[in-house]
């Protein structure tokens, strides 16, 4: 059996891509799953019936990088080339029981849905539903940014999205570009 014995290795560039202190304790940027954040919704977000709407995510669990915008533009621009594992999950609740007829949640990219998770349930309304979708994107570490939007159709009045623990909003990258 042959062994290669290293601290560190490193790219052409110098840069540092796995190193050990000689203990077995391994740290590197290939290791790293950051920029990465988590963001809920702090009270119920009143939305108009039928209408593709940003979901606003103002309260952030954390936010590793500080790439997570929770007060005005609710989007994550993270400032590390990559590709990022996105997650949204959106509650959706109506004005009033069995009312709720379809349900879509997305990922936005740039301003654009890449990704969309759809529920219809007309034959039988309900009250309360809660969509949730995942997407791995690339992301260029510079103006590239993602958005979670929801629609939701309520045959009788305006729905809204649910506060946490139903609503959660985040992306932590899994590897370099």
């Amino acid at each position: 059996m042959s062994n290669i014995l290293v601290n560190n290795i490193k790219d052409t560039g110098n840069n540092t891509l796995l190193s050990s202190d000689g203990s077995g304790n391994i740290a590197g940027s290939l290791l790293s799953m950051t920029p990465a954040f988590e963001a809920t919704i702090s009270s119920q977000q009143t939305v108009t019936d039928a209408t593709t709407t940003k979901a606003q995510f103002n309260q952030e669990t954390y936010d590793v990088g500080s790439c997570y915008d929770h007060t005005t533009n609710y989007r994550f621009t993270p400032n590390v080339a990559g590709k990022y594992y996105v997650y949204v999950q959106l509650g959706f609740n109506t004005d009033g029981s069995s009312q709720q007829e379809n349900m879509n949640v997305y990922i936005y990219k740039n301003g654009a849905s890449i990704q969309t998770s759809h529920f219809n349930f007309s034959a039988n309304p309900i009250w309360y539903s809660t969509g949730v979708i995942s997407s791995v994107v690339v992301l260029n570490g510079s103006t590239d940014y993602v958005e979670a939007y929801g629609n939701c159709d309520d045959n009788s009045g305006n729905p809204g999205f649910q506060a946490s623990p139903y609503s959660r909003f985040g992306a932590y990258r899994i590897i370099g570009a």
